[in-house]
Formats: structure tokens, C-alpha cells, sequence
């Protein structure tokens, strides 16, 4: 019954991974013109988020977003939420209609195609460089001028201790929203570790919960509260990931 069970998972696994790639195989006549230039960004935020829908939906994952307050499409914003799953990036993809930057880890260019569009879109930084570190900052801050909004899993990755309810925070993506006044937007992710952890053999369809919480206003802040601001984001996504284990 093991061996089964763990033939299904890795028949599942490469699914996910086709569901990544022929959609994008398919749609690259839109997609390639639309990465060209950075004014046709939100061309391309367009299509990725119908990418990630198509995933989604054909791993099994049907998802229900609760939110405390609406993003409103003419600002720019940081989305910050916790950091469990690959599936964390399609999940906030379908969240936010606003056009947005990931800001993400230089080694997910390693995937076969998805890489290609991942490295020419999204702000990549090396977590062992500090002039990695240095240009990201100055990136976000051209993409944030244009009116773009900057997404950041704040943990700065996926700890391998899965027990971790959630990692300890970043000072990254609360010094950009400070240093440009704009709302954080807390988001909490409730089951996409459960659903497709970074555990080969693990996982099943199923629901995907989200909260978008009231957002943190940083106007009139300036760095010396950037502990406070993140302190009291984190706790905001801890709390709402205890209510979630409870139901």
C-alpha cells in the first residue's frame, strides 16, 4: 500500500511541475513580447495570473480568500505573508489584482522554463551576497517609482524544520515600505504547507485558505520603527495561523 501511495505522490509531483511549464510552452507568443519592457509588466501580471489560476485548479486546490480590506488598483503596496509552499507564489498571484514584483531566491531560475520568465520578472537575491542584498533594494525602489506594488516573503525562505509555525522575519520588506510610505498588507497562508509542502512525498488536493488582513499604514514612520512595524506584522499572520489550526 506504501509503494502505491508514494507512486501517486511522485505522479502528482511531476504534474504539478507539467502544470507549470506547458501553460507557459502554450501562452509564450503573449508572454515573450510582454517581458520585452518593463512598461508591458502589467501585460505580463495579466497572464501570470491566469497561469497560476490554471495550477491551481489542476492540482486540486480550490481556494477561499477572506479579506479585511480591498487593495485599491491606483497605490502600490508590500504584500508580506508566510512561506511554506512553492504554491505560496500562484496563491498570492490570484490574491492581488495589483500588479506586483516578487521579490524571490536567485535558485528557483534552475526550473526548466518557468525559470526563464521567473529570472527576467522578478527581483533576484542571492541571501549570501550582500551586494545581492544592496541591488535588490535599489530595484524594488525603480519598480515601486513605476507604480508597481512589491511582493517579499519575509521569513526569506522556507525553513527545513517543518514543526516552525512561522520563521522569524527579515528587515527587507518593512525598510522598502517605510523608506516609500506604503501600506503592508499582511496575508495569511493556512494550508498550502499541508497541501504541497517542499516534502517530495507529501501533499493532496484540496482547500487553500488566505487572509488579507487590514493593512499597516507606514506614513509618517521612519526607520526607527522598522522592528516595531515588523514585530507587529508578524504577530498579525501568528495569531491568524493559530485561529486557522484551531478550525
Amino acid at each position: 500500500m506504501k509503494i502505491v501511495k508514494y507512486f501517486l505522490w511522485t505522479l502528482w509531483r511531476v504534474w504539478f511541475y507539467i502544470l507549470m511549464g506547458v501553460p507557459i510552452i502554450i501562452m509564450s507568443p503573449l508572454l515573450i513580447p510582454s517581458i520585452l519592457s518593463e512598461k508591458t509588466y502589467p501585460q505580463f501580471f495579466i497572464l501570470a495570473r491566469f497561469w497560476a489560476k490554471i495550477i491551481l485548479f489542476g492540482m486540486g486546490f480550490y481556494y477561499k480568500i477572506d479579506r479585511d480590506e480591498q487593495l485599491d488598483k491606483r497605490k502600490s503596496y508590500m504584500l508580506v505573508a508566510n512561506h511554506t509552499s512553492m504554491t505560496d507564489i500562484m496563491l498570492m498571484l490570484v490574491i492581488s489584482k495589483n500588479p506586483f514584483v516578487f521579490v524571490g531566491k536567485k535558485e528557483l531560475v534552475k526550473i526548466p522554463i518557468f525559470g526563464f520568465f521567473y529570472k527576467r520578472t522578478c527581483i533576484l537575491v542571492d541571501r549570501n551576497s550582500s551586494k545581492s542584498r544592496f541591488e535588490v533594494f535599489k530595484r524594488a525602489q525603480k519598480r515601486l517609482d513605476q507604480g508597481l506594488s512589491i511582493c517579499i516573503f519575509p521569513e526569506g525562505g522556507v525553513t527545513e524544520d517543518e514543526t516552525v509555525l512561522l520563521d522569524e522575519f527579515k528587515d527587507g520588506a518593512f525598510r522598502l515600505a517605510i523608506e516609500h510610505q506604503i501600506p503592508i498588507v499582511p496575508m495569511t497562508f493556512a494550508d498550502n504547507k499541508k497541501r504541497f509542502s517542499f516534502n517530495f512525498f507529501s501533499g493532496s488536493p484540496g482547500i487553500m485558505r488566505a487572509k488579507v488582513h487590514s493593512f499597516v499604514e507606514t506614513k509618517g514612520m521612519t526607520l526607527d520603527d522598522k522592528k516595531t512595524v515588523k514585530d507587529q506584522v508578524r504577530q498579525i499572520i501568528y495569531n491568524q495561523l493559530l485561529i486557522f489550526q484551531k478550525k
